[in-house]
């Protein structure tokens, strides 16, 4: 127990994340959902994903105080936060319930079990394992579908966008965790890594055969298999960890880019 005050504790320290590869998984399925079907309840259910994302933390911090059987001022400042981003991902949602062309809530629903296991990795302390890291980065993948649905996109472009989002952030997260720990000299699992490369391109090309994605989303993936198989040989450049995820905020600008550009150009 502590006596100290909420106002005490930096409100930064409580409120935003402090992991910044995160935004470039939450900004990416928004900008792309948006891409796919612009619409007024689309910009809603962006909010609410935002507003739903920066909860994260806090609730974090809240978890964490509590397994140990500890409140200190931070947690009574964590937990306010938690419930302001929550009433604004709720009001959010709520204003965009009458705005949108179709029911939306499929997407949401089938987000929830991957961020129910990221919630759980938060409450064991093992958020920076590689599974609650992916599962986060699909959950915040169910806006894009979101987010298309509500602006009158058809279920299979939607679903297939979220999807290749999926591959995209998965392998992503599968690469930095190898390059680290190669730079660390600590086994790396380049194989794994690789391999999962090499699958998210074959499952890129069955998604644009069955019309559910474009084809310019297997080049951006294929281009990403080249960055890691250069990225994790002997001859890749040495980088801070800073240096090496503004790279791959780039990477994933530019996949981002490849596959909205394919989206509009049609199948």
């Amino acid at each position: 127990m502590s006596t100290a005050s909420p106002s005490s504790v930096p409100w930064k320290a409580v409120a935003l994340p402090v992991e910044h590869g995160g935004w470039g998984l939450l900004i990416e399925p928004i900008v792309l959902g948006l891409v796919l079907a612009p619409s007024a309840a689309g910009v809603g259910i962006g909010g609410a994903a935002i507003a739903a994302f920066l909860a994260r933390h806090p609730l974090r911090l809240v978890l964490m105080d509590r397994r140990k059987g500890a409140r200190y001022p931070r947690t009574t400042l964590a937990e306010r936060f938690v419930l302001l981003y929550a009433a604004v991902a709720l009001a959010l949602v709520a204003l965009a319930v009458p705005l949108a062309r179709a029911p939306f809530w499929p997407a949401l629903a089938l987000g929830v079990p991957a961020a129910l296991l990221a919630l759980a990795g938060d409450l064991r302390g093992g958020n920076r394992d590689a599974l609650p890291e992916a599962a986060g980065g699909v959950a915040l993948g169910a806006s894009v579908s979101a987010i298309a649905l509500a602006g009158g996109a058809a279920a299979g472009p939607a679903f297939g966008a979220w999807a290749l989002l999926a591959l995209r952030g998965v392998t992503a997260i599968l690469y930095v965790r190898a390059r680290l720990r190669l730079d660390r000299a600590l086994p790396a699992g380049i194989s794994l890594t690789l391999a999962s490369h090499v699958g998210a391109i074959a499952a890129a090309a069955l998604l644009a055969a069955a019309g559910w994605g474009p084809w310019l989303a297997v080049l951006a993936l294929a281009l990403l298999l080249l960055r890691a198989a250069h990225g994790l040989s002997s001859r890749r450049p040495q980088l801070r960890p800073q240096a090496l995820g503004f790279r791959e905020m780039g990477w994933g600008l530019a996949t981002l880019l490849l596959i909205a550009v394919g989206y509009r150009l049609g199948p």
